[in-house]
């Protein structure tokens, strides 16, 4: 019973109710909103080039090391205080859950201690996390000091400055 309707008007009928205009139409929408999708995500790449050469500058690195992908990531670590080893920990992404988990978790932790060489709280961590370029622009662009890696030279610096 079931097996005697013939859907192939109906499909005929979807197929040709587009017309080539239509289509042209449809394509340039799409077309349209990827562009302007591609354009976003290229400012906000270069604000994050931007921002991450300064704070490298600001760390007594070089900037240009900055645009370089994986070392920057590894001279990210160097400045936050971690181990350039813990980049391996980025490959473990093509493991399903427990690889996204532990990617998530060492940046959150790298977010943290960075916060820390830079003499920040956990406030600021939370908002290195979720909006990288915003915070990075901030403390690259900001009156933050680098006080060494995780924050270790801090208590010197502040030494150094009650004796003068």
């Amino acid at each position: 019973m079931y097996g005697s309707y013939d859907l192939s008007p109906y499909a005929r009928d979807v197929e040709n109710s587009l017309t080539s205009v239509d289509q042209v139409a449809i394509l340039s929408v799409f077309g349209t909103m990827l562009a302007v999708y591609m354009f976003i995500i290229l400012a906000i790449a270069i604000v994050q080039v931007i921002a991450m050469w300064k704070v490298f500058s600001k760390a007594g690195e070089k900037g240009w090391k900055s645009i370089i992908p994986i070392y920057n990531v590894v001279i990210l670590f160097k400045i936050s205080g971690l181990s350039p080893w813990l980049i391996f920990v980025y490959f473990a992404a093509i493991i399903p859950f427990i690889g996204w988990i532990a990617c998530v978790g060492l940046t959150v932790y790298l977010a943290y201690c960075l916060s820390k060489s830079f003499g920040k709280d956990i406030g600021y961590a939370i908002g290195l996390w979720l909006l990288a370029p915003i915070f990075y622009m901030i403390l690259g662009f900001g009156n933050s000091q680098y006080v060494g890696p995780y924050g270790k030279n801090k208590n010197t610096v502040v030494e150094t400055q009650k004796s003068e």
